[in-house]
């Protein structure tokens, strides 16, 4: 039944503008999203417009290594 890996994984999406700013010390913080994917439908990075409460604006958030 169980599979030794699972299908779906947890990833973290951090805004990228975020990420940027953070060199320039603007930023308060990293505005970070936790959700889940399908690993066999979506083998690459997750790429997704969430709402970034530092930016304060709808900005692209990409899928961060743990």
């Amino acid at each position: 039944m169980a599979k030794g890996k699972d299908v779906r994984i947890r990833v973290i999406l951090e805004c990228i503008s975020c990420v940027r700013k953070g060199a320039d010390k603007q930023s308060m913080g990293i505005s970070r999203y936790s959700t889940q994917k399908n690993r066999q439908n979506t083998p690459g990075q997750l790429e997704l417009r969430k709402f970034c409460r530092y930016c304060r604006k709808h900005t692209t958030h990409n899928e961060i290594k743990k």
